[in-house]
């Protein structure tokens, strides 16, 4: 489904990230790169009303990796992108901390930003993340929420390939 052209790169990994450094090494010796979308997502101090201590994620090694393949691979099916990398953090992490960073790389803006929120659209619903929040309370475990799975549904009126020319 991904176009050839299209360089998919994805992590799943406990230690922090570095966006310059990902910027870069995404983007070196590219000429036809036009536009990067960037994503971080960061922990929280609250949620659902409640203080935020820390946040875990756990996932299934193998299957997860394979799942963020399959989202980049049906983004670069719709938008002419030159290169996705999707880092993802596991573990233990805390308020401030980052989670996730998600970067697309296009010849124009649109295919970029439009692929960025998609990715990160179907990852929230489609990816195999089991995430425990710590409060004062104590641990509990987060349900998947309605919001991100209308999200991603947004996504299903769209034509298979966009092509953002701007």
């Amino acid at each position: 489904m991904s176009s050839h052209l299209t360089r998919i790169s994805v992590d799943v990994r406990n230690d922090d990230f570095d966006l310059g450094g990902e910027h870069r090494s995404l983007t070196d010796g590219d000429r036809a790169i036009g536009a990067v979308a960037a994503f971080v997502g960061q922990v929280r101090d609250l949620n659902l009303a409640d203080d935020v201590v820390a946040l875990e994620l756990e996932h299934y090694p193998g299957m997860t990796e394979k799942s963020l393949v399959r989202i980049a691979d049906m983004a670069a099916g719709r938008w002419p992108l030159q290169a996705i990398r999707i880092v993802h953090r596991i573990g233990k992490m805390f308020p401030g901390d980052n989670i996730v960073l998600v970067l697309t790389a296009s010849a124009h803006r649109h295919a970029a930003y439009e692929s960025n929120m998609f990715i990160m659209d179907y990852l929230k619903t489609e990816a195999p993340f089991w995430k425990k929040e710590w409060t004062p309370d104590g641990p509990r475990w987060i349900e998947a929420r309605t919001h991100d799975a209308s999200a991603a549904m947004r996504w299903s009126d769209l034509p298979l390939k966009a092509t953002g020319d701007n």
